[in-house]
């Protein structure tokens, strides 16, 4: 009997290999590559998948109508805006995120949301019983008729229903518990997530049915299994938050039917994921009022605007080597910041501590928070607290120059909106900005860091 023949995975993006290699040349990542079948055979259930559908035949695109790409509805408006407006039939979505966070909740909403609309939803679940999601399944409220529940991980075994049900949305929770026949190597490695992910896109596209599919993650928060995964599928959805809180974040880094930067944002209770319609309102309750060091910036994720409170705390260092420490924000930023300061605003932090955090724990990297980062710094390390109705947004340069962002006017509309009085800006968003005549808000453009530093040193006197 012939010996099997071996090849190398690489893990991170699947690159192949005949030999093991310490670092992967494609991605250069580390001791990535783990061994698996080569050629593994096709099962009878992947042919019919690819042969399933419509025929291999080109069309003109004048021959295509724009009602075949509809999207539906799932009634949950947080997650509708990330989708981009609602699913696409054929469409396949991956969402990822910590264990506990809340990836299973959110898609039996899904389910509810759709069986109310009168779809036939299929749910797969290779981790629970059908007990257990009975149980959370009462938390949640009451179902209808057309949601039909599957205990099952032989991927030939789920093709088969599928065939026979017919229905309109699949979810498979987790695509790491799938074990296709056709590969020899254990559910989880790099050739089963593959194999399995490529059956159920061939279903997806042939059968026009929408799949969601639920991926692990690793340490450093990555889906788990190879690259090539996240570029199989149309959407990549990722659940963020700490399990120990309340909120949660959902954030589109790929979605080819919509924006890449929209993100839904949902409370955990003891019923489900609620919406949360006004995420600045939410993520400003509790702020303090009079304190220094704490700042109110204006952040897009994609067409929204959401207001984050900055917080920053500058002591005196016990040590040597001042610490940096941020939370919520890039650390090389918050250094690269710091640096600004200390050389074009003559702020002398070399034997401080500085500590920064995003109240809420949720993340931002856009660089309009930049001048509420320094602000915050400065506010901190010299005790001017800002007033409470101050909003500030801009880009900071390595000249200490304040550069303009985009959406500016509504960033400000937003911070009116919310009662704000004041909103320190880049001087070159000024000319941009369209106030109504009765409009009671008050722009402060400024053109450098010192600038920003010298008005709020006005507002304290």
């Amino acid at each position: 009997m012939a010996k099997d023949k071996l090849i190398f995975f690489c893990q991170n993006c699947g690159y192949e290999s005949a030999k093991w290699m310490g670092q992967c040349p494609a991605c250069h990542e580390w001791n990535t590559f783990v061994e698996e079948p080569a050629h593994p055979k096709k099962s009878q259930s992947a042919d019919k998948a690819g042969a399933m559908g419509r025929k291999s035949v080109p069309r003109r695109l004048s021959e295509i109508r724009l009602d075949e790409t509809n999207r539906v509805k799932t009634g949950i408006g947080e997650l509708d805006r990330v989708l981009g407006g609602g699913i696409v039939a054929g469409s396949m979505t991956l969402i990822g995120g910590d264990p506990g966070i809340g990836k299973s909740t959110l898609l039996l909403q899904v389910c509810r949301a759709l069986t109310d609309q009168g779809m036939h939803i299929l749910y797969v679940s290779g981790e629970e019983s059908l007990r257990q999601i009975k149980m959370r399944a009462n938390r949640l409220g009451t179902f209808g008729d057309t949601l039909e529940l599957l205990c099952e991980t032989n991927l030939d075994t789920i093709v088969q229903v599928i065939e026979r049900t017919q229905p309109q949305a699949v979810v498979i929770d987790s695509i790491q518990t799938m074990y296709n026949e056709a590969v020899s190597s254990s559910p989880g490695s790099v050739s089963q997530v593959r194999e399995s992910t490529g059956v159920l896109m061939r279903i997806a596209k042939g059968m026009q049915i929408s799949v969601f599919i639920v991926g692990h993650v690793t340490k450093d928060g990555s889906v788990a299994g190879p690259r090539v995964l996240e570029h199989m599928v149309d959407t990549v959805l990722y659940f963020e938050g700490e399990r120990n809180a309340s909120y949660r974040v959902l954030r589109a880094v790929k979605n080819r039917f919509g924006s890449t930067n929209e993100i839904g944002v949902f409370e955990m209770r003891s019923d489900g994921l609620a919406e949360v319609e006004n995420p600045s309102e939410y993520m400003l309750d509790g702020r303090p009022e009079g304190a220094s060091g704490s700042v109110v910036a204006c952040s897009m994720e994609g067409s929204r605007p959401i207001m984050i409170e900055i917080q920053a705390l500058v002591c005196r260092s016990n040590f040597g080597y001042p610490r940096r420490t941020a939370n919520g924000t890039d650390f090389n930023r918050v250094n690269l910041l710091v640096a600004v300061l200390e050389r074009r605003a003559h702020l002398n932090l070399s034997s401080s501590d500085a500590y920064i955090n995003i109240a809420g724990g949720v993340k931002m990297t856009e660089p309009a928070v930049d001048l509420g980062i320094v602000l915050a710094i400065v506010s901190s390390a010299k005790d001017i607290p800002l007033d409470d109705k101050t909003v500030v947004f801009g880009e900071v340069g390595l000249s200490g120059e304040i550069r303009a962002v985009s959406m500016a006017q509504q960033r400000v509309s937003e911070a009116e909106k919310l009662g704000f009085e004041t909103v320190i800006l880049p001087k070159a968003n000024r000319k941009s900005i369209r106030l109504p005549k009765d409009s009671k808000i008050r722009l402060c453009p400024v053109e450098s860091v010192s600038d920003a530093i010298r008005l709020i040193a006005q507002g304290k006197r």
